[in-house]
């Protein structure tokens, strides 16, 4: 990340305060929302995934650990022990998920950078219209839960964004008070798996842009802490639907670019 001017600097930063609020208010979407943004400013996915990838493996860690500790303190004698994190379903899942997540993670090691963007652009198009229109990708079939988790995996291998679909299995699956903490645990095997990848390609994971922006995406954090807790006993449709304009502004722009 090098060459680019003092505003650009600004949005970057002002994009990954966005990323963390997105991340622990939601948890999901860090990527979805906030990749399409960063690659208007400079169009390179290798510079900013292994950044976003690393923010993920840290406040994913922070924050399950956290909730752990949290109620593990809340509980008494009495209490029966309840995890906030579905680790059955977590390990099915996964079983599902292993090789179209290598397969996608191969991917994007051989992709040209505008044609990556390019399917970036296409699948957070298709996730934002699902927001405007408050048609959320769900699933009840059994198959079609396979094939939103294989989709899901391959497309979070390709580029991190496969949050949406996996997602829609999840929510269908998992309680509301463990989906976030059960989640975060999928994306911490999910982006480990990413990261491996790309130290093994050699792909520079810009270690010292971490250092400016980690405090950007820990503002971000703190203030997406706040709004979960809201969340979780409100109707978050119209903010759903505020992001999904958003990002369909974002992505035809983006899309739109490559062509000229």
């Amino acid at each position: 990340m090098a060459d680019l001017q003092f505003y650009q600097y600004v949005l970057i930063a002002l994009i990954f305060v966005w990323s963390g609020f997105v991340r622990s208010g939601l948890g999901f979407g860090g990527a979805v929302m906030s990749l399409p943004l960063l690659l208007l400013i400079d169009n390179q996915p290798l510079v900013y995934l292994p950044i976003i990838a690393v923010h993920l493996l840290f406040f994913s860690s922070i924050t399950v650990w956290q909730n752990y500790q949290k109620n593990k303190k809340s509980l008494t004698t009495s209490d029966i022990t309840t995890s906030t994190i579905d680790w059955d379903y977590l390990k099915k899942s996964m079983k599902i998920m292993i090789i179209p997540k290598l397969i996608g993670v191969a991917g994007i090691l051989t992709l040209p950078a505008s044609l990556m963007t390019a399917i970036i652009f296409a699948i957070v198009s298709v996730y934002s219209i699902s927001y405007i229109f408050d048609k959320p990708f769900k699933s009840s079939n059994p198959l079609l839960d396979k094939f939103f988790l294989v989709l899901g995996a391959y497309i979070s291998g390709t580029s991190l964004i496969g949050a949406p679909l996996i997602m829609a299995v999840f929510s269908h699956h998992v309680s509301k008070l463990q989906l976030r903490d059960t989640l975060f645990v999928l994306w911490f095997i999910l982006v480990v798996i990413k990261m491996v990848a790309f130290v093994i390609a050699g792909v520079d994971l810009q270690l010292e842009a971490h250092l400016w922006l980690l405090p950007a995406a820990t503002l971000g954090h703190l203030i997406g802490l706040r709004f979960h807790q809201k969340l979780l006993s409100s109707d978050p449709k119209i903010f759903y639907r505020v992001i999904g304009f958003s990002l369909l502004g974002v992505s035809l722009m983006g899309i739109a670019s490559l062509l000229l």
